[in-house]
């Protein structure tokens, strides 16, 4: 186990902000997660776990000890008659292991691709786009327990997935078996994801009910794309809209598109009828956020060194750079004048997506 103190952390938050770890630990296996509880010095300290640091906006130096995942390693686990079940270390980069997948012929991924961040944070924030959410591909993962040190797996429905959402993200209700965890019990804080097993289709049927990619076939002639041909036009849909943040630092999309009833959407409709909405299967309809923002006037604008994009009105940028680098403090407060502009006039709460650290 690697203990580090005084770490600068600029490098390992997408945003690029300045700031320092008053202690991190290097985490490259499981035992290090055990060498971590049984070290008097850090036992039982409130922990701060550090993937691609994409998911983040950090306001200040980190005191809680920060875990950075490191745990590498892709293989395939097993498989079924329906399914092959592939395992990725929890510090394994999302992308890599969605590339990994698409060149082995382990399809059901690629819609995807190019989603910044690690793969043991994928669970927590249930990460998805074009229509595909991680809980569809989801088989187990395993974890350690901060506090006794015991492994544990959970499946699906242990996890409590929802709309960006999962039991890594609510904080500790009750004690409990890991074999029988009420829904709501929290695990964050509690417990560090160290792998990740998917579940990928045999009877692969490609994702296509997005614009975008409609847009693609039709660009294309490619009417029965290959998981490899919508991994490509993930790639480059994404690329053309979304920042760098090796060249703008960002945290990807921010705020996260808000659900509404049928009965609210035909409302907002009849005053904006250009909205882009999507009717979802449990008869809600979810709102593009990005429109909503842009509709509202932000994109391109700024806050201090914090700024709103000028290709895609959801996504954060950071307009400063090294030592002058945006602050968290800017960054939240372009955040909250831009959900205050959307309730004002469209009377609906965005909710951001990073964590604020």
């Amino acid at each position: 186990m690697l203990v580090e103190n005084n770490v600068p952390l600029q490098q390992y938050n997408t945003f690029g902000i300045v700031a320092k770890a008053h202690t991190l630990v290097r985490v490259q296996s499981e035992d290090d997660v055990l060498a971590l509880i049984a070290n008097p010095a850090l036992a039982g300290l409130p922990v701060f776990v550090l993937g691609g640091g994409s998911n983040i906006v950090i306001t200040g130096d980190v005191k809680p000890v920060v875990l950075k995942m490191e745990i590498k390693g892709l293989r395939l686990a097993g498989q079924t008659d329906k399914a092959w079940i592939v395992e990725a270390g929890a510090g394994e980069v999302w992308h890599e292991a969605v590339a990994w997948t698409v060149a082995h012929g382990y399809p059901g991924l690629e819609n995807m691709a190019l989603i910044p961040g690690t793969v043991g944070a994928a669970p927590v924030q249930n990460i998805g786009a074009y229509g595909v959410e991680l809980q569809d591909r989801f088989d187990s993962l395993d974890a350690v327990d901060l506090a006794t040190g015991k492994t544990f797996s959970l499946d699906a429905a242990q996890c409590a997935f929802s709309y960006r959402d999962s039991i890594f993200k609510h904080a500790p209700s009750a004690a409990g078996e890991y074999s029988d965890l009420p829904r709501g019990m929290g695990l964050a804080g509690r417990a560090v994801i160290t792998r990740v097993r998917f579940r990928l289709p045999k009877q692969w049927k490609p994702d296509l009910g997005y614009a975008d990619l409609e847009r693609k076939m039709a660009e294309t002639g490619v009417s029965e794309p290959t998981p490899r041909q919508i991994f490509d036009w993930i790639c480059e849909i994404r690329r053309a809209k979304l920042p760098d943040p090796s060249v703008i630092g960002n945290a990807g999309s921010f705020f996260k598109n808000p659900t509404v009833t049928e009965y609210q959407c035909s409302d907002i409709i009849a005053r904006e009828p250009r909205i882009v909405h999507y009717p979802m299967p449990d008869g809600s309809v979810k709102l593009a956020a990005g429109w909503l923002i842009d509709a509202c006037g932000w994109k391109g604008k700024s806050i201090g060194k914090a700024g709103v994009y000028e290709r895609q009105a959801l996504v954060l940028v950071n307009r400063g750079q090294g030592e002058e680098s945006v602050t968290g403090g800017e960054v939240m407060t372009l955040a909250k004048a831009i959900q205050t502009s959307v309730y004002e006039r469209f009377g609906i709460r965005l909710e951001p997506e990073p964590v604020v650290v």
